[in-house]
């Protein structure tokens, strides 16, 4: 399991975030500058314990709608040539120096280990403390080997996705304190 360190990162994740969220297709404020909050999310393990995968749900108050954006994102000791064009940025970790982060969507190992997760294979990591389990991340597999992962960047409370092989459903904070819950990740 994963270890947390309670340490400094400069700049945070929510500040490296807000640079690059804008930029991306889906993100839905437009023009003006990101308000971001976490809301929620979990960590899944690195077999070879090298690489941080954390998968995070934050909020932008931006336009006053408190739309939710899922962020998976990696943690690299050192540069991903694979996966250039997925890099978020870099950030000093207090205990780790330097790392690498970057989109999941673009880095195999988190990629691989989040249908490993749908399939049964791997448990989901509480966000924040070390070697916890977080039963709260539901699943659901139908079966079969292998398959895609597609991410839902911006989760709907409630949705409804039909044909998928399985599904990750989180839960996540609102701006104003309330919980909604939605689907994260679907495998066809």
């Amino acid at each position: 399991m994963a270890t947390i360190h309670r340490t400094t990162l400069t700049p945070t994740k929510l500040e490296l975030l807000a640079g690059w969220l804008p930029r991306q297709s889906w993100y839905r404020t437009g023009d003006t500058a990101p308000r971001l909050a976490r809301a929620g999310g979990f960590r899944l393990d690195d077999p070879a314990g090298e690489v941080g995968i954390e998968l995070m749900l934050v909020t932008d108050d931006a336009a006053g709608e408190g739309t939710a954006y899922f962020v998976p994102v990696t943690y690299r000791g050192a540069p991903l040539e694979a996966a250039a064009e997925g890099l978020i940025g870099t950030l000093e970790h207090g205990v780790l120096g330097t790392r690498w982060v970057y989109d999941a969507e673009r880095d195999p190992l988190a990629m691989a280990q989040l249908l490993a997760f749908v399939a049964g294979a791997v448990e989901a990591q509480h966000q924040s403390q070390s070697d916890t389990l977080d039963p709260s991340v539901g699943r659901i597999w139908n079966g079969g080997d292998g398959g895609t992962v597609e991410l839902v960047r911006v989760p709907e409370p409630g949705a409804v996705v039909a044909g998928a092989r399985g599904t990750v459903e989180v839960d996540w904070t609102r701006p104003d304190g309330s919980t909604d819950r939605g689907v994260v990740a679907v495998v066809r």
